[in-house]
């Protein structure tokens, strides 16, 4: 796994042990990048499932300000800083060890991109998701992007939101909503 274009260009990330994180795989994170290319200088991202913390680390190579990583594995979140020191985004990023609603309820920040990859088998990406969309922590124009498995629906409307279509890579699928204004 490794950063694909950008400051930390070519610049290997740890991974981890085991079968605890699922890390998005190249050619889907490629994609990814590629669909919101435009909305990523000088953004405030947060990826909310951080795991290796590569969707923002991607970010941040490609000219984010800032990222917030929050995961509620004590494992994960010292990959992650890990991650941050091999590319040098350690002054752009915080890592915060909490559960996903927990920190959602209490966040007082603004973002424009938030990262939602969560663990494919449970019902978090709905939950955040829903969280998301009833809380002011997304900037107006802002976008959640969502990754999850063909096959795993999820809801059109969200009021206040836009959803795009579906993007499809193999077994996995992006989605994008803009909250409009």
């Amino acid at each position: 796994m490794r950063v694909i274009t950008g400051k930390a260009r070519s610049v290997q990330l740890k991974t981890p042990d085991g079968l605890t994180t699922r890390p998005t795989t190249d050619r889907v994170k490629e994609a990814l990048f590629s669909i919101i290319q435009f909305e990523i200088p000088t953004a405030r991202v947060l990826d909310l499932f951080g795991g290796t913390g590569q969707l923002g680390i991607e970010a941040l190579s490609r000219g984010a300000k800032s990222a917030v990583f929050v995961d509620a594995g004590e494992p994960a979140c010292r990959l992650i800083k890990e991650n941050l020191r091999r590319t040098k985004f350690e002054n752009e990023a915080k890592v915060i060890r909490s559960d996903y609603l927990d920190y959602l309820k209490r966040c007082r920040e603004k973002f424009d991109i938030v990262f939602l990859d969560p663990p494919y088998a449970e019902v978090f990406l709905e939950n955040a998701l829903k969280c998301i969309t009833e809380i002011d922590i997304l900037e107006t124009g802002g976008i959640i992007v969502a990754e999850r498995p063909v096959g795993k629906e999820l809801p059109w409307d969200f009021e206040g939101f836009t959803r795009s279509k579906d993007y499809k890579y193999g077994k996995t699928l992006l989605t994008i909503y803009r909250k409009d204004g």
